[in-house]
Order: C-alpha cells, then sequence, then structure tokens
C-alpha cells in the first residue's frame, strides 16, 4: 500500500510539471505571435528579435512536454532503469537549438543595424510593459512548480522566463529612449535586441550544463541524501549507512545504499533488513524510482563480541 500510494505521487509530480510547461507554451505562442505582428508593423528590430526569443521559448516547451510525458513510461527490456532521462537529453538538445535560434537572429540583426525606422508607437511600450510583467509570473509560476516535482528542465524553463523578463525590460528601455529623445537614438533599439540575444545565449548554456551535469549522474543535493540515511537507518537492524549514493534522472532518483547489519545474524535476516530499508525508502520518499540495498557485516560489533567473550572465558 505505501508503495502504490509512492507511485500515484510520482505520477502526480509528473501531471503537475506537464501541466506547468504547457501553461508555457500557450502565452510564449500568444506573445511571440503578438510582438512578431507588432514588430513587423512598427518596423523595430527588438520586438521582432524578443519575438523570437518567445516562439523559441515555445519550442523550448514542446520538447519539455514531450520529454515528461516520455519520461513516465515503464521500464522494458531495452530500458531496465525506466525512461525518465529523457528530461536531461531533451533540455540539453534544447539548449544547442536555442544557442542556434539566437546566432541566427544576431545575424539578420547586424543586416539591420542603423536601418532608417520610425518613432515607436506608444502601444508597443505597452506590449513591452505586459512582456515584462507575464514573464516573470511565469517564472515564479515554474520555479515554484519545478522545485516541488525536481524537475530540473523547468526549472531550467522557469529561469528561461526571468532571463526573458530582464531582456523584455532591455527591450521597454530601448523603445522608451527612441520615444523620448527621436531618431538620434535610434541605435538603442538594435542594442536593446543585442541584450536580448546575449541573455538568451547565456539562459541556453546554463540550461546546457545544468542537464548534462545530471546525464553524468552527478550526486543529489545533500538535503535529500541525509534524509534518505535518517530514513534508512531507522529501520531495525540497521547498525550504520556505509555508503550512499543518489543520482537524478528526470524528476525520479535512484539509490545505492550500503548497510551495515550485525555480522552474527543469518543470510536470511540480512536479506529481510535490506528489503525493509527498501520498502521504508520507497514510501517515505515517493521521488525514489528504485532502492538498491548491498548488506556490509558490522565487523566491529562482531570483533567486540569476540573480545567480550574471550574475556569472560579468561575471567
Amino acid at each position: 500500500m505505501p508503495l502504490q500510494r509512492a507511485e500515484q505521487s510520482r505520477r502526480a509530480l509528473y501531471r503537475e510539471a506537464v501541466r506547468a510547461a504547457a501553461v508555457g507554451l500557450v502565452i510564449n505562442l500568444l506573445l511571440g505571435v503578438t510582438k512578431l505582428t507588432a514588430g513587423l508593423l512598427s518596423g523595430f528590430y527588438a520586438l521582432i528579435s524578443d519575438a523570437v526569443n518567445s516562439l523559441s521559448d515555445v519550442g523550448v516547451s514542446t520538447v519539455v512536454v514531450g520529454a515528461l510525458l516520455y519520461a513516465q513510461r515503464p521500464a522494458d527490456s531495452s530500458h531496465p532503469y525506466g525512461h525518465s532521462k529523457a528530461e536531461g537529453i531533451a533540455a540539453s538538445n534544447v539548449a544547442l537549438l536555442v544557442v542556434v535560434s539566437a546566432a541566427i537572429t544576431a545575424y539578420y540583426g547586424i543586416l539591420e543595424f542603423g536601418a532608417a525606422h520610425g518613432l515607436p508607437p506608444f502601444w508597443t511600450l505597452l506590449l513591452a510593459g505586459g512582456n515584462v510583467a507575464i514573464k516573470e509570473l511565469l517564472y515564479h509560476y515554474k520555479i515554484r512548480v519545478g522545485r516541488r516535482t525536481g524537475s530540473t528542465a523547468l526549472i531550467a524553463n522557469a529561469w528561461d522566463h526571468r532571463s526573458d523578463a530582464l531582456c523584455a525590460a532591455a527591450v521597454l528601455v530601448g523603445l522608451l529612449i527612441v520615444r523620448i529623445g527621436g531618431l538620434k537614438y535610434a541605435a538603442a533599439d538594435e542594442i536593446a535586441a543585442f541584450v536580448v540575444l546575449l541573455a538568451i545565449i547565456v539562459s541556453a548554456g546554463l540550461l546546457f550544463r545544468r542537464s548534462v551535469s545530471e546525464l553524468m549522474d552527478v550526486q543529489a543535493d545533500s538535503d535529500l541524501v541525509s534524509q534518505i540515511r535518517r530514513e534508512a537507518t531507522e529501520v531495525g537492524g540497521v547498525v550504520d549507512v556505509e555508503t550512499l549514493l543518489v543520482r537524478k534522472s528526470g524528476l525520479e532518483y535512484f539509490v545505492d545504499v550500503h548497510i551495515e547489519v550485525d555480522a552474527r545474524i543469518s543470510v536470511a535476516d540480512g536479506h529481510e533488513i535490506g528489503h525493509r530499508v527498501k520498502d521504508r525508502l520507497l514510501g517515505q520518499l515517493p521521488v525514489l524510482r528504485d532502492v538498491l540495498v548491498h548488506l556490509e557485516p558490522d565487523l566491529q560489533r562482531d570483533r567486540d563480541a569476540r573480545s567480550a567473550r574471550r574475556s569472560a572465558r579468561a575471567g
């Protein structure tokens, strides 16, 4: 029953993560189309580059949603550890796509640099200001869901929204400078656009580093490791935890734990203790996908017992 509840909790985490990614997808699509239309009508390149950013985020969110759905597929003969790494693989590939998108946009920005255009209409300022607010709200929503579910891709996606909010602020400043200072400050529009592109590249780099680190089976954060250690040592018969390795795979974790037990007990008793440790960890921590328990004899206790028996005989 506890294991059933744990499985239900894991599925609930995936549903919440997918829902958050889907919300971002829809909002970014609407923002991208709106800003692209506004940029083409007004002739201001900063709006067009920001529209490309939002539309590339649609691709990011689409891949994240697909990866989260694929990651839930059960283990099979070809993938005995399941498919949860799909999230990290998707995140690393998305990062590279974002960099390519930024490079292409920068190229066309260079071609447009210095091109003559008129003063930005007042409505472009309203659009840029609304974009800042929407992106910041998306950041807070996704960072909260990402931390609660443990989704690396969703957390990275949240920081991408924070980067977008800063980019949108740069666009807003550029438009304001041109609007207030006149056409002699028209270059502020292009400069703001390049600030946007730089932020995209930085965001993609952070996403790539985080996802690759996960794919290399980096040790889980210390709080989770400590919690697992505490739960394991509370099981009757466990003397101590000798080794504890915890690797993240998507929203889930795999645990390898070496526990010390009394060296004098039978193999069957040790096997039973190992099963209780595994069941307790899986039942108490729904984020754990599987636990591999290895038994080690508590040799110190065995030596102390033999020493005590020798002392008793000698006495």
